[in-house]
């Protein structure tokens, strides 16, 4: 299959974890860990989970300082394997009662809303972009809608907008990112309040028992300690994660000039579509996966040893050449439960807000791109109104 936008000039393309991870990844990860490029020897790790394990998953991609240790431990952090770091049954209960509360008419359902909410929060910023500000979508927008719909759908408590992306985003430098000494200390504190904030949101929603999803977990038998970690992992890599997409087909419908298409109404909605298809092909928010391999084995004639880490590729590079996007949300038992979710609020996102504002253009088309082991988007998404004015729909 040869690629659907071969010979198009892709912002997403240049993301840094769309080339080689060797290329990419500092000497601190790739020494660490062996990088799988080739889809169809990812999709038969994936497929074999007995053998290849998520125990890693949330795992720091780097050694921590005994200073960082000792920090984590005062302040009582502790992650437990559950849903996407656990295997065998355990992983199997607990994600039958997480996808019940996303299930495919639960997250359509949410349209409306999101589609609601996207106009308020561009009508809300109307009077800016007309005295000429630049705005930073990122800020204005990708970081507002995902943990409102997740808290919708899971009826759990979320913190204010700042402090949970201050939160998250420190998490997941600590996990997937490679901090010196110094700054780990600095993430650390921070993973350590977030944590202490989850501890009394889920004893608040378990004292409730009002059908929410820490509710419903208790009462498939889970403690209190591995709803916890399942609510950490989904506030770090559930709603920033979404929230890293919206920004990176924010900014490549902008740089790749799709604004106008997805701006009208008789457009919109296949541009949107389109957008997203080639951000998630090209250079999705979360490119990889992390597994070890439980016991030696061997795969398309490759021997892996027993304890070797692995980052498996699921976007950009070679999936993008063929135009494969099967492994986007993973692939297997442990396939992305927010898959549809994701798309579907990125698409709506993307829409309404070129629908509401079609005369918008990048302040800076050169935007950098952050990254860390298995996320990236671009930094910022700062916009204006732009120079020239285009015919509306």
């Amino acid at each position: 299959m040869s690629c659907p936008y071969a010979g198009t000039l892709s912002a997403a393309a240049g993301a840094p974890l769309a080339r080689p991870l060797e290329e990419v990844l500092p000497n601190a990860v790739t020494g660490r860990y062996r990088s799988i490029e080739d889809p169809a020897t990812v999709r038969e790790i994936l497929r074999r989970a007995e053998d290849f394990t998520p125990a890693n998953a949330l795992h720091a991609a780097v050694q921590l300082a005994p200073a960082t240790l000792r920090i984590l431990a005062c302040g009582r952090f502790a992650l437990p394997p559950v849903l996407a770091s656990a295997s065998g049954p355990e992983h199997l209960a607990v994600r039958r009662v997480v996808a019940g509360f996303f299930s495919p008419a639960k997250v359509a359902a949410q349209g409306q809303f999101i589609t609601r909410r996207t106009r308020e929060l561009c009508e809300q910023l109307r009077e800016e972009f007309d005295a000429g500000a630049e705005l930073d979508l990122a800020v204005e927008l990708a970081a507002v809608i995902p943990p409102e719909v997740m808290a919708r759908l899971a009826g759990t408590p979320v913190p204010p907008v700042d402090r949970l992306k201050r939160w998250s985003r420190d998490s997941l430098e600590l996990f997937w990112g490679w901090p010196d000494a110094e700054r780990q200390q600095e993430l650390a504190r921070s993973a350590v309040e977030y944590h202490a904030w989850l501890r009394g949101a889920v004893a608040e929603a378990l004292a409730r028992d009002d059908g929410n999803l820490y509710a419903a977990l208790h009462q498939a038998g889970v403690d209190a300690k591995r709803i916890v970690s399942l609510a950490y992992f989904l506030g770090i890599a559930g709603q920033e994660t979404t929230a890293m997409l919206i920004q990176s087909a924010l900014f490549c419908a902008l740089h790749d000039d799709d604004w106008a298409d997805c701006a009208d109404p008789a457009t919109g909605e296949s541009a949107s579509s389109r957008v997203v298809q080639r951000v998630l092909l090209e250079a999705s928010s979360v490119p990889t996966w992390r597994r070890i391999t439980r016991i030696e084995t061997e795969l398309d004639g490759g021997r892996f040893a027993a304890g070797d880490e692995l980052v498996l590729r699921l976007s950009g590079g070679r999936l993008a050449e063929l135009g494969d996007d099967s492994l986007v949300f993973g692939f297997g038992l442990h396939r992305c439960l927010g898959a549809a979710l994701a798309r579907m609020e990125t698409e709506v996102v993307l829409r309404t807000a070129a629908a509401a504002w079609p005369n918008l253009e990048l302040a800076d088309r050169s935007q950098p791109w952050g990254y860390l082991v298995s996320f990236q988007s671009p930094t910022a998404v700062r916009v204006r109104r732009a120079t020239f004015e285009r015919t509306q729909p």
